[in-house]
């Protein structure tokens, strides 16, 4: 069975305006996430457990919408009927929480850099994961790039006085986030309505008690910031909705290129923009980090284009042994 990255090797033109679609997505979903700590800050006096618990609220809001415009309900009822998968989505729902809220955090508190290197460090964390729980068995430039990772970690620990928890936090969440999205098998915009249904009724519940000991900032800094606050379910449903049209237009190995953009985005902003502090031992760990990624990339790709060769040769030889079909003539006297 071909994978998704070789279902898109065709070269007609219908192939590339579809994949020239998929890229343009893909360049504006992780654009969008790489951009995002602009936004946050916005949202200011609002702290970061009243801007999260509105993203939750708002984004339940934005989903149901497009799934009432795709009419896209059938995957409702079987998911309600399975009460391991409904557990697995309460598990995913409880961990993108977890990473929503320190994500907010961290940027509203100055660390934007530090976040970035969550998304920087996230594919080794998930590899690792895999080691360990899937006991999945890696390549040898996999185990160099994870053990470059760890060095990475330990360097940045240093620099920064104590382990980069938010990093670490961010990179744990979210690769959990993706280990358990797998075992649900549900497209993103579905898995999100779900996990946000979950969400809705606590995080709708913190902000009418937010409001009931007079804190809520909804409502009470004018009706831009309430504006800015239920755009947050736009802000984290359109990224998603590009990424999706993205995913499913162009090759899984230009995703993994493409994912990087995001957190590169995110690092420009908080040296150029926000201006943090980097000192030569935190350039240190970031540069491990960007060679163990670049060891991740040259072998997933060269891992990639060898399974391509080899699946073009094995079309080629089932191609020269089958038999011809062609009719043979005969004549009569």
């Amino acid at each position: 069975m071909q994978s998704k990255g070789e279902q898109h090797i065709g070269v007609g033109p219908e192939s590339k305006g579809e994949q020239r679609i998929g890229l343009l997505n893909g360049f504006a979903a992780y654009g969008m996430w790489g951009l995002v700590p602009l936004f946050w800050p916005l949202l200011e006096p609002a702290g970061a457990g009243e801007i999260l618990a509105h993203r939750m609220v708002w984004s339940l809001g934005v989903v149901l919408i497009a799934l009432v415009v795709m009419r896209r309900w059938a995957w409702a009822g079987p998911l309600l009927r399975q009460p391991r998968r409904l557990a697995l989505i309460t598990v995913a729902a409880t961990v993108i929480t977890i990473n929503w809220g320190v994500y907010i955090w961290a940027v509203n508190s100055g660390h934007v850099v530090e976040a970035s290197l969550g998304y920087f460090i996230n594919p080794l964390v998930t590899i690792a994961m895999g080691v360990l729980l899937l006991k999945e068995r890696l390549r040898p430039a996999q185990w160099a790039a994870v053990g470059i990772g760890f060095a990475a970690v330990l360097v940045l620990t240093i620099g920064y006085g104590r382990p980069p928890w938010i990093s670490l936090c961010l990179a744990f969440s979210f690769a959990t986030y993706g280990l358990v999205k797998k075992k649900v098998n549900l497209s993103g915009l579905d898995s999100l309505a779900a996990e946000t249904a979950i969400q809705f009724l606590p995080a709708l519940a913190y902000l009418l008690w937010l409001s009931a000991q007079g804190d809520a900032t909804f409502g009470g800094e004018g009706a831009g910031h309430a504006a800015l606050l239920a755009a947050t379910g736009v802000v984290t449903a359109a990224p998603l909705v590009c990424f999706g049209a993205a995913a499913i237009r162009v090759p899984l190995s230009t995703l993994g290129l493409l994912q990087y953009l995001a957190p590169v985005l995110q690092f420009l902003l908080g040296i150029l923009y926000f201006h943090e502090a980097m000192p030569a031992e935190r350039w240190a760990g970031f540069a491990l980090v960007w060679a163990a990624l670049s060891l991740l990339t040259w072998d997933a790709l060269r891992t990639a284009r060898r399974l391509r060769v080899a699946l073009r040769e094995r079309a080629a030889a089932v191609t020269r042994s089958t038999p011809s079909t062609s009719p043979s003539t005969t004549t009569t006297t």
